[in-house]
């Protein structure tokens, strides 16, 4: 009985039909599609998108050179050059770069700060079109900060809540 159940299932191809009824059960459900440009998809709150170097209400770059983001990082996305401030001898930053290419937005850099100077914004729509611009530098990682600080402040507000 058992052969003779194989042998009609193989001869009608059951696995086919079983796999278009699967299809035709989806054809007719309600198209969950986004358009891309005109609609976005829902975003976390947690999510992280392009970096940003963040500073204090006085206008000082919060970084203080410790390191520590260029040593959690996994990918070694990170590299910092530091030494002493012109003005009052603090020790600063004088090459802070992220290679984009390598980073893997992991969270530790923004995670590992003691300042809470280097975070991941909400920023998900940015683009290369040269060679290297996707090393980001300290420069442009102080505009993105400066650009954008009350979505960062907000940002940074809901996540503590949602701990």
């Amino acid at each position: 009985m058992k052969i003779l159940k194989q042998y009609i299932k193989s001869f009608t191809l059951w696995e086919l039909l079983v796999g278009l009824r699967l299809t035709g059960v989806y054809f007719w459900r309600r198209k969950t599609t986004v358009l891309y440009p005109e609609e976005t998809a829902p975003t976390s709150v947690r999510f992280r998108g392009l970096h940003a170097l963040r500073r204090y209400a006085n206008g000082e770059e919060r970084c203080i050179a410790c390191k520590l983001c260029e040593a959690v990082c996994p990918a070694l996305a990170i590299t910092i050059e530091a030494g002493p401030r012109e003005s009052d001898g603090q020790r600063r930053t004088t090459r802070y770069e992220i290679d984009l290419f390598k980073c893997i937005f992991c969270g530790f850099c923004e995670e590992s700060c003691p300042v809470d100077s280097i975070v991941e914004t909400s920023l998900m729509h940015y683009h290369f079109e040269n060679r290297g611009e996707n090393i980001m530098t300290k420069e442009k990682l102080l505009a993105v900060g400066d650009r954008y600080e009350k979505d960062i402040a907000k940002a940074r507000q809901a996540d503590a809540e949602y701990r």
